[in-house]
């Protein structure tokens, strides 16, 4: 990440060795009319996903030297250069009957301009979360010119209880850990859940009915229903395809296990491998085109790519030590897994065809990664020895290794795309 030149110096450049944050600033925006603490909150919201990324470093308030009292004011460019602020954003907030409109402007500080043009949203008072992120990644993505990531949420498994009896449910939170909401009881273990490319559903797999078998929710109403019910046999791990019409999964028949997918639409479960290993984790590339999928079949757990339709699969994993958990970036450029060697854990990511292999992470235990909807971090469990499982981030560099807040112990993350 790097600041470029002052003649285009509002910029970041993802993937730069240098990592010096660019200073930003952001006034509390200013109350239009009735927005009372929305104001402020709405302010904290945006500086938070902002710094959150590593990318940038907010400048404290109090070394303001222009204080913001108009949305409409003329910009005093030179007290926000006296503090070495680059970027400022400048915004306000109006509430009146249930519905919010927020505005905001980005400042090229050192060109002494607007960077783009203003741009305002609106929506209800429970919203305002949400339009929050929503100007973060608009600042986002006009600097670092990447689709920001902060207006989505992670679906992940709730724990709670002794070790020797945990409860397990599914919940859903923001990206940042806020507006936690429960989907199912602790009646039974579920594990896995997924989100669908289009946000509107989970898979996930339950032990409900005494074995572990998939099930399919729908987010609005939380109605479920099974998957690929086979009698005789146990389905875990799956995932959905891009354009949600088909699910891969691992099925295990008489101690063998094998991957397959199904058509959502019309029930066809189709066989994609065959062979006396172990192979689970199935996660399609972007363009559908590929499966990649982790298998024992070289006598250790290793990360093997296929054509979607089933066929020989290439290994490309070659390092030391256990690979498992592979799952193919949006972008379509990396592969995250988790790695097992000489007794850590790590998250790490390698190019599709197993090259130029960067382990991000490494801890007592460090499994279960999942991708941003923009490629750029990756999230993932962490349980340190005899702690409980939490959430963590990083950067896809290796960087702005943070803490996910929730309000207990929480394993096996899924992040949804960008919300519509």
């Amino acid at each position: 990440m790097m600041a470029t030149p002052a003649e285009a110096r509002l910029s970041i450049t993802l993937g730069s060795p240098v990592v010096e944050p660019m200073p930003f600033a952001l006034p509390t925006f200013v109350d239009e009319g009735g927005a009372g603490d929305l104001a402020a909150q709405i302010s904290q919201v945006v500086a938070s996903d902002l710094a959150g990324t590593g990318l940038f470093e907010q400048i404290p308030t109090t070394a303001y030297i222009q204080h913001i009292t108009s949305f409409g004011a003329p910009v005093s460019y030179p007290d926000w250069q006296a503090i070495n602020a680059q970027a400022l954003v400048t915004g306000a907030v109006q509430a009146s009957g249930g519905q919010v409109v927020v505005k905001f402007r980005l400042h090229d500080v050192f060109a002494n301009a607007e960077f783009g043009d203003g741009l305002q949203f609106v929506g209800t008072t429970d919203s305002w979360r949400r339009m929050a992120h929503k100007v973060a990644d608009a600042v986002y993505s006009r600097i670092t010119g990447e689709t920001g990531y902060f207006d989505s949420r992670v679906v992940f498994v709730s724990e709670s209880g002794p070790k020797n009896q945990r409860q397990k449910r599914l919940a859903v939170m923001d990206y940042d850990g806020a507006n936690t909401s429960y989907l199912t009881d602790s009646s039974s273990i579920v594990l896995a859940p997924r989100f669908s490319p289009t946000g509107d559903r989970i898979l996930f797999t339950s032990y409900s009915s005494g074995f572990p078998q998939i099930y399919l929710m729908d987010v609005g109403s939380l109605a479920i229903r099974g998957l690929g019910e086979q009698p005789g046999t146990m389905t875990f791990a799956p995932r959905f395809s891009p354009d949600g019409r088909t699910v891969v999964f691992s099925l295990e028949r008489g101690g063998n296990t094998d991957i397959y997918s199904l058509d959502t639409g019309s029930g066809q479960l189709s066989q994609l491998t065959n062979s006396p290993a172990i192979e689970t984790a199935p996660s399609f590339s972007p363009d559908g085109s590929q499966i990649v999928f982790e298998s024992d079949r070289s006598g250790t757990q290793q990360i093997y790519v296929m054509p979607a339709r089933g066929g020989e699969p290439t290994r490309i994993s070659g390092g030391a030590g256990r690979y498992g958990t592979p799952v193919w970036s949006p972008r379509g450029d990396y592969i995250a897994f988790t790695k097992q060697n000489q007794g850590r854990f790590h998250i790490g990511v390698m190019l599709k065809d197993g090259t130029e292999e960067k382990l991000l992470t490494a801890s007592y235990l460090d499994e279960g990664p999942t991708w941003s909807p923009n490629g750029r971090v990756i999230m993932f469990t962490r349980q340190d020895a005899g702690g409980e499982p939490a959430l963590y981030s990083v950067d896809v560099s290796g960087r702005n290794l943070r803490k996910v807040p929730t309000s207990g112990a929480a394993s096996d993350p899924a992040w949804s795309p960008l919300l519509p």
